[in-house]
């Protein structure tokens, strides 16, 4: 079930926030955890049980490390069993076809491949299961004697598909005690119907742009049309994932949580480590305190410190998909990453502002397209066409006309990208007087209508972080 679709707005969600409000207190985390699981069977029935199954072991493993308090070897053994399980699950589900493909390649005998579909949601909800484990270990939370908290905490479902990843010590807190309001709600419906047009009237109209170029045989891409489909991707995937978290934040607020942002308009990055500090915010966090901080940080030798950043990039990179261009796409970031922090980022930062802006959007859409492509000769096929190798001519009519046809959603695009819109909409909306704020609700009626005729009319387009 999508957060954009017919069913879900309609039929799911209502009738969840009305059992919801209805429930006594002490039954809201039941009802919550129960819709939910229905929420994810929809879509994954038979895996239903393995999250139930994760559920369970690390409730007990939580308690198992909690019981050991003053037995560090103890405790660190039970740790280490509890990552070890979670990551294997994971590896089996997500990697194993590529892992025995790989192998394939190099043995002299065949390894069977069998046929999996990744459970969905499982490189989430692992990750929120290893930062309960770790938190748990670490004493940073206390454990979770409620079996159905912590499933609650796995499980829910603005936010188990897609993200954002939520820390078990930040959101422990929200799951024990948090407040509904009026004003609450409000806002959530608010940022829901923002991110709902941020995934239907751009993110799907551009990725039909990027479709289309992805289509095309070589002989009739030019260099203008492989940076027009660049360009497509590059604000599909923002508007799509950066859609997505703004639903999952406005549905988190409609039942009184507070999930953390996942953007801060990264496209006006003036470096690629600014960026990577505005993209994808949950997950570049979740790394930094449980994988590169446990390793040092930046607080050893420089040597080590490299190996810290490619490890953590590599980790990012494989997170993201089981194949070679995915690897190939983290490590490229962790090598620019380094670049910039002992080669040329003094001097990066001396650049005209708009100088620094393009070079990391260059920078970005090369490493999108290593990300979009089926594999490494792919992007390195369209990465050519891009610079003028084996395309055909440099610019097209077909070029022109995706460019003329669509210049509405481009424009969009690029406002869009920026706060603009929001300064516009708040100062619009909240000045103090009484038309405003009705003003404000009418706009955001008319782009909820438009959506709906969006879902009416047009063919289901899943979201793209769903796959990873």
């Amino acid at each position: 079930m999508s957060f954009s679709s017919i069913l879900f707005i309609f039929i799911f969600l209502p009738v969840m926030l009305v059992i919801y409000y209805v429930a006594p207190r002490f039954l809201k985390n039941g009802v919550l955890l129960l819709g939910s699981l229905v929420f994810y069977a929809w879509g994954d029935p038979v895996y239903v049980i393995l999250l139930l199954l994760s559920v369970l072991f690390n409730y007990f493993s939580g308690l198992d490390i909690a019981r050991k308090q003053g037995k560090k070897r103890a405790r660190m053994r039970s740790m280490l069993f509890a990552v070890c399980v979670n990551l294997l699950i994971l590896g089996f589900f997500k990697y194993y076809g590529f892992l025995t493909e790989s192998l394939n390649r190099i043995l002299p005998f065949d390894i069977p491949v069998w046929e999996l579909a990744a459970p969905l949601g499982i490189s989430y909800f692992t990750f929120q299961a290893l930062s309960y484990i770790w938190d748990v270990y670490r004493g940073m939370a206390p454990v979770q004697t409620g079996v159905l908290k912590l499933g609650l905490y796995l499980a829910m479902f603005p936010q188990i598909t897609s993200g954002p990843i939520v820390k078990y010590r930040d959101i422990a807190p929200q799951i024990e005690q948090r407040e509904e309001s009026l004003g609450k709600f409000g806002q959530g419906i608010m940022i829901f119907v923002v991110g709902l047009s941020k995934k239907l009237l751009l993110a799907n109209t551009l990725g039909q742009v990027h479709t289309y170029v992805a289509g095309l045989s070589p002989d009739q891409v030019s260099v203008l049309t492989a940076w027009v489909g660049c360009l497509a991707y590059t604000f599909q995937i923002y508007f799509d994932f950066g859609g997505y978290s703004d639903m999952a934040r406005g549905i988190g607020k409609m039942f009184g949580f507070e999930l953390p942002r996942n953007f801060d308009y990264p496209y006006l990055s003036k470096s690629v480590t600014e960026f990577w500090r505005r993209w994808h915010m949950s997950l570049g966090q979740w790394f930094r305190d449980y994988v590169y901080i446990p390793m040092g940080g930046n607080r050893v030798s420089v040597p080590r410190h490299l190996l810290n950043l490619l490890t953590v990039w590599f980790l990012t990179g494989l997170w993201h998909g089981a194949g070679w261009n995915f690897i190939v796409w983290g490590l490229y970031y962790g090598v620019v990453l380094i670049l910039e922090k002992y080669l040329y980022g003094r001097f990066l930062e001396k650049l005209p502002e708009g100088v620094r802006i393009v070079y990391n959007m260059l920078l970005v859409m090369a490493g999108w397209v290593l990300f979009f492509s089926p594999d490494l000769s792919g992007a390195l096929a369209w990465l050519g066409r891009m610079a003028g190798i084996g395309a055909a001519g440099i610019v097209d009519s077909r070029a022109v006309y995706l460019l003329k046809t669509n210049w509405l959603f481009w424009a969009a695009a690029i406002v869009g990208s920026t706060p603009v819109v929001k300064r516009m909409y708040l100062l619009f909306a909240q000045d103090g007087k009484r038309t405003r704020p009705v003003a404000g609700a009418l706009i955001l009626a008319g782009l909820f209508f438009l959506c709906i005729a969006y879902l009416v009319t047009e063919s289901y387009q899943p979201f793209l972080y769903v796959q990873f």
